[in-house]
């Protein structure tokens, strides 16, 4: 490895994010995520596993970037909009394999429930003309956001509280103590879970595990199993993640640190257009100055990370490895 590219890994967090890679002519040669930044980015000097088609890719490499995310599910979000937008020549699937979803709460009287659904979905909104009705997501991998809305219904069965439901449906909500008289509380509470209420979610997470405790405790292990992944599940789409929502957004980011501009911008709900150039603070400023309040920080953080790979692969950091 040259010692330019081991300096910059020295200095990637241990965090969810996306990197890319460089050649020396400043192309992007490859896009990736990682879960680990620092781990995942050094991996490529080492045993590449099943990633032997990236052998050759490595001498390639000159120059590291990275944009540090909120958690792992924004980065798979982050590095799918990138390759949608434009595939570099060692990267092989333009948006990766996970399929895009989203949930659906029906608090109505006739058919009230979740649903999971797949994008991208005509007229697709919030409201979609029904007061009853809500989405929210996206999210990425419809086999795991399925496991989550099964903790969802497991937890709050809000499908047992329909109007005129049959005998089995009134059976099964008597047996969990549910029936219509609970639809709208049964509804509110999912609607804060999947709003990501802190509140709301630690209230479920912890409803979910002492029904785990309690399968495991009669030794119903197999139950307790699909609770466990049930969590883990639910941990996907609750957790932070804004490189992807459902209302059509437009917005351009920028931050600055030591030289160094990073900017994104926001296409229709999804953050992508990431570059990063030498500025002056005098020259950055109007983009500073438009960037919205609620994206100042990862802006300015992944400036400030940006800044220090550069200065670590001119020799120059004195930062320490975090």
């Amino acid at each position: 490895m040259r010692p330019s590219l081991r300096a910059a890994v020295r200095v990637l967090p241990g965090a969810p994010g996306v990197y890319r890679f460089r050649d020396a002519e400043r192309r992007v040669v490859y896009v990736g995520r990682a879960t680990h930044l620092r781990r995942r980015v050094a991996s490529y000097w080492g045993d590449l596993g099943d990633r032997q088609h990236l052998v050759a890719m490595v001498p390639q490499i000159a120059e590291i970037e990275a944009a540090e995310c909120a958690s792992e599910h924004e980065a798979v979000w982050l590095e799918r909009n990138l390759l949608e937008r434009s595939l570099p020549p060692w990267n092989r699937t333009a948006g990766g394999q996970e399929v895009p979803v989203c949930i659906r709460v029906d608090a109505s009287a006739r058919s009230p429930g979740t649903k999971v659904l797949h994008l991208p979905l005509p007229g697709l909104s919030r409201a979609h003309g029904n007061a009853a009705v809500r989405y929210f997501g996206p999210y990425l991998g419809a086999a795991r956001v399925r496991l989550a809305a099964a903790g969802l219904h497991r937890a709050l069965p809000l499908g047992y509280t329909s109007d005129g439901q049959s005998s089995l449906l009134r059976e099964l909500g008597a047996s969990r103590g549910v029936d219509g008289t609970d639809r709208a509380a049964l509804a509110a509470s999912l609607c804060a879970v999947l709003s990501r209420q802190a509140t709301a979610v630690a209230a479920l997470r912890a409803q979910l595990a002492a029904l785990r405790d309690a399968a495991a405790a009669g030794e119903a292990y197999e139950v307790a199993g699909r609770i466990q992944a049930e969590l883990a599940a639910l941990e996907w789409i609750t957790c932070p993640q804004r490189a992807a929502v459902l209302e059509p957004r437009e917005a351009k980011l920028a931050g600055w640190a030591d030289g160094v501009l990073v900017r994104f911008e926001v296409r229709a709900g999804r953050l992508a257009g990431w570059r990063q150039v030498v500025r002056s603070r005098e020259q950055a400023g109007p983009r500073l100055a438009a960037t919205p309040p609620e994206w100042r920080e990862f802006a300015e953080r992944n400036a400030a990370l940006a800044a220090r790979l550069l200065a670590a692969a001119a020799g120059a950091s004195t930062v320490p490895v975090s």
